[in-house]
């Protein structure tokens, strides 16, 4: 990946992050936390670190550990917050456990999730919190707008099969709370988004939503289109960037109400 396609990616990464928050009605988590409490915090996939980041600001007495496979996040952080370069699919070697442990955004990029999952209630303290958030790679809409067959239902179709050929995970999403049952967790909760991609819906929360969405997604649209469509599909780059042209033009057709969970 070249410097400007990898800060492109980053900047992504950045809007998916706001992105989240709009869903989350500006939260940064759904877990109870205490403000005032002095807690470990650790961030799986922590990406360019501006979750973990916000989270040393708004929690001045926690001490924060963003871990990711790239050293991407930026050097001017809050006292309390720290990165390393870590694979989570690896065994984790914390010498202690945390009070909370926070996984966001890891569709198709996890090849063993009850591992991931079984790890991270091993270094959750008695009473801490693990929260889970992630995406089901499965478009639909509620109206039959989106048509099978069509440019998009073929790109993810297709897309979804290339990841599970690669040994990833496509549809974490609502897998989480059955992974985290397993591992022993309790009182979980689980909560289902809708994420439309556009900003087609008539409600407000709904329209910005889809707009943000809309925005990464196609920013980031060519990357990993071409990472499996040519590495495991045998597409040629000029192909997939023939199917690019005429995925954008589907995915902002404000007629056609495309959704996912």
């Amino acid at each position: 990946m070249s410097l400007t396609s990898r800060q492109k990616e980053l900047d992504r990464l950045d809007l998916i992050h706001q992105m989240m928050k709009i869903a989350m009605h500006d939260k940064l988590h759904f877990a109870p936390l205490e403000q005032d409490k002095p807690m470990k915090v650790l961030d799986i996939g922590t990406g360019t670190g501006i979750w973990a980041i916000e989270m040393g600001d708004q929690y001045p007495l926690a001490e924060i550990i963003g871990t990711d496979l790239s050293p991407t996040q930026s050097t001017w952080v809050p006292p309390n917050v720290k990165f390393e370069v870590d694979d989570c699919e690896e065994t984790w070697t914390f010498p202690q456990p945390f009070d909370f442990i926070h996984v966001r955004y890891m569709v198709a990029a996890i090849r063993d999730w009850p591992k991931l999952v079984g790890q991270a209630y091993q270094h959750t303290k008695p009473g801490g919190w693990a929260e889970f958030q992630d995406f089901d790679a499965y478009y639909y809409s509620e109206d039959g707008t989106l048509l099978e067959g069509s440019v998009v239902d073929t790109w993810v179709k297709s897309w979804v099969k290339a990841a599970e050929d690669s040994g990833l995970e496509s549809f974490p999403g609502h897998k989480l709370e059955g992974w985290l049952q397993n591992a022993g967790f309790q009182n979980i909760k689980a909560e289902k988004f809708r994420c439309p991609i556009g900003p087609w819906p008539k409600d407000k929360h709904l329209k910005t939503l889809g707009a943000w969405n809309l925005v990464q997604l196609e920013d980031g649209l060519e990357a990993f289109t071409l990472r499996f469509y040519t590495s495991v599909l045998g597409w040629k780059p000029e192909e997939v960037h023939v199917l690019i042209a005429k995925l954008r033009q589907e995915l902002s057709n404000p007629r056609i109400h495309i959704i996912y969970n």
